[in-house]
């Protein structure tokens, strides 16, 4: 089973239509196909389906702290230890969590010496299934609204995916991932075989491109150029990009298309194959 993310430093570039576009070529070929939504915050994959978010097959959560003041002698070890900075203690006052700063590791309750900090669970996200045809299976990933931390949601929603994948025998299992550099792309990117980095011929696409490469690099993550829209702009600021990280080539070149548009703005990029794969 192959395991690929189609990623990008900006949003905008076309990462969901293309990880649409790659799920509807590799069913064209006789594959069974995965294609999992981990743009938590914004989904849209399901739009450009013609799909509709009903069939709820599971919730995400993460555990966070509550403290205990019968307990808590105030010694500040949990403040000192938050990586997330998520505890506030003022001077000889009890420990205050902010939630919204919370990863929900739990490494707070894990060190305190008097057990004053106890873990609560909470949901903070959803995920859906779409049966979109007999051969390609869409998961999405839905974070609760507000939610400041989106990486446990990936990596729940990643997670059952690959366990439907394994399920039916998926052959290939496309992660679409959201814009940026963030913890959920990196939850979003770990363990996979390689990555789709989609970019355009723009100084903003270059810059991106730059920062998304590196951060692929760092997890050894071989990573394959797609530029989109490439017959707009000057493809030769993104070329540069590509000689620093010792890129010989793109591997796909997409041009602007209004057909691409316009399957796009009416959700029916199923019935579009591109040629350019």
């Amino acid at each position: 089973m192959e395991k690929i993310a189609i990623t990008g430093g900006k949003g905008g570039t076309g990462k969901s239509t293309v990880a649409v576009l790659l799920a509807n070529k590799f069913v064209s070929k006789g594959k069974r196909v995965v294609l999992c939504d981990l743009d938590v915050e914004c989904p849209n994959d399901y739009l450009l389906l013609g799909q509709k978010l009903k069939n709820r097959i599971g919730k995400v959560y993460a555990e966070f702290p509550k403290l205990n003041k019968t307990k808590c002698r105030k010694c500040g070890l949990c403040v000192r230890n938050c990586r997330s900075n998520a505890i506030f203690q003022a001077p000889g006052q009890y420990p205050i969590f902010i939630y919204d700063l919370c990863s929900g590791c739990g490494l707070c309750s894990r060190i305190c010496p008097y057990g004053a900090i106890e873990l609560k669970k909470k949901v903070i996200g959803e995920i859906y299934l779409n049966r979109v045809s007999k051969d390609l299976h869409l998961v999405t990933g839905a974070a609760k609204a507000g939610l400041e931390e989106t990486g446990p949601v990936v990596r729940g929603v990643k997670k059952i995916a690959l366990k439907l994948a394994r399920k039916i025998r998926a052959d290939i299992v496309l992660f679409d991932t959201s814009a940026g550099i963030h913890c959920p792309v990196i939850a979003a990117l770990q363990n996979v075989d390689y990555a789709y980095v989609i970019t355009e011929p723009t100084p903003l696409g270059a810059y991106d491109l730059a920062l998304i490469l590196d951060l692929c690099r760092k997890l050894s993550v071989k990573a394959k150029i797609v530029l989109n829209q490439a017959n707009l702009g000057d493809k030769r600021i993104v070329q540069k990009v590509l000689e620093k990280f010792k890129i010989k080539k793109f591997t796909f070149q997409i041009p602007y298309s209004e057909k691409i548009v316009r399957a796009y703005s009416q959700g029916k990029l199923l019935e579009f194959l591109s040629k350019e794969f």
